[in-house]
């Protein structure tokens, strides 16, 4: 039987069971739980005004070093806050932990996972957290099932390694993803990664707005542009061109030929990315970040589904400023979407020249 908090959010959200929630559909919705246009709830601009939501990529817990199981305390905070997606340009976003995406969490094979979920009572909305790496209904989105004042907890067994995204799971979970709720959960082997000079961690999503792309003002959902999937924005780490030169600076500094490991996670809700580091290889990739199977070496462009991620190591033996994009280039031209690693090092003609005949 459903707990009174879990029956009131349900009762809130017009919902006569939680077979709609993600992770539990066993049957089509029904006419009165279609999220037909008159149900979309009216965004309302936070009043809660943040400097940054980009996500630091290499704010990241390190490689984990313990050969046993141990407990690992985790807890998400959804805050609805507004800030600039671009100069002069806000959003109010919903994020984990107030990041985009949500922080990256780290555990081992065996680990057992202590998830507080805490809904701020300055929200406006329910939230909860569907871990793709939880064996369990609905990833968990029914045990943290929340509305604003309230606190959830939840348990899990991580049980099989690799990469899984996070993501919100409410009804209308397309939307609060497109606008932040998304993250990744690393959950290592036992005999742990292999050894890399630097991590980090990007995250992709499509922002849905009701102004053009860099039209200055508070800019507001926009459902029927998310229907038609035709993005204002299509953003790394919710901002445009956050982590570049043009934006807080890049994503990281690495000296030549020093390993970069990028965990890379598509929160879509509804593209695919085509995952490419310009002016490099994907040296060794981990499709779906599966951890289990060999890795692909070698690899130009990698597609990265909605609901998906991939581990990607990357070097440079020349110095330069590597644009890590969506290969569906316009998404990078006309709608934010870059990252940059800069390497730096004392130049190589033999393998990289810029001007091999000067005049």
């Amino acid at each position: 039987m459903l707990s009174t908090t879990r029956r009131r959010t349900l009762q809130w959200l017009g919902l006569g069971g939680v077979a709609s929630l993600a992770g539990c559909a066993t049957d089509a919705p029904t006419a009165a739980q279609s999220l037909d246009e008159t149900e979309e709830p009216t965004q309302q601009s936070s009043t809660n005004l943040v400097d940054q939501v980009a996500a630091d990529p290499t704010d990241i817990p390190g490689p984990i070093d313990r050969r046993e199981p141990a407990e690992v305390d985790v807890t998400l905070r959804p805050e609805e806050v507004t800030a600039e997606v671009e100069d002069g340009v806000t959003f109010t976003y919903t994020t984990y932990n107030g990041q985009v995406p949500g922080p990256l969490v780290r555990v081992r094979q065996g680990d057992t996972v202590n998830v507080t979920f805490e809904n701020p009572e300055e929200n406006t909305m329910p939230h909860n957290v569907d871990f793709h790496a939880v064996a369990g209904p609905g990833g968990g989105a029914e045990a943290t099932m929340t509305n604003p004042g309230e606190t959830a907890h939840l348990r899990f067994k991580a049980t099989y390694p690799g990469a899984y995204i996070y993501h919100c799971a409410v009804p209308n979970m397309d939307m609060h993803i497109s606008a932040g709720m998304f993250g990744l959960i690393l959950v290592e082997p036992p005999e742990g990664m292999p050894e890399v000079d630097h991590e980090i961690y990007l995250g992709q999503h499509e922002l849905y707005t009701d102004k053009d792309a860099g039209e200055e003002g508070q800019h507001s959902f926009d459902y029927e542009a998310m229907r038609n999937e035709d993005p204002t924005y299509v953003l790394m780490n919710g901002e445009k061109y956050a982590w570049t030169p043009n934006g807080r600076g890049p994503a990281a500094t690495v000296g030549l030929d020093e390993t970069v490991r990028v965990y890379f996670v598509d929160g879509g809700p509804n593209l695919s990315s085509s995952f490419h580091p310009i002016g490099s290889v994907w040296e060794t990739l981990y499709p779906e970040g599966s951890l289990t199977t060999d890795p692909q070496t070698h690899i130009q462009t990698r597609q990265v589904p909605p609901g998906s991620t991939t581990i990607a190591t990357m070097s440079s033996p020349v110095p330069g400023d590597f644009k890590l994009v969506d290969h569906s280039l316009s998404r990078v031209v006309r709608k934010g979407c870059m990252a940059v690693v800069r390497a730096e090092g004392p130049e190589d003609p033999e393998i990289f020249d810029p001007d091999p005949d000067p005049q």
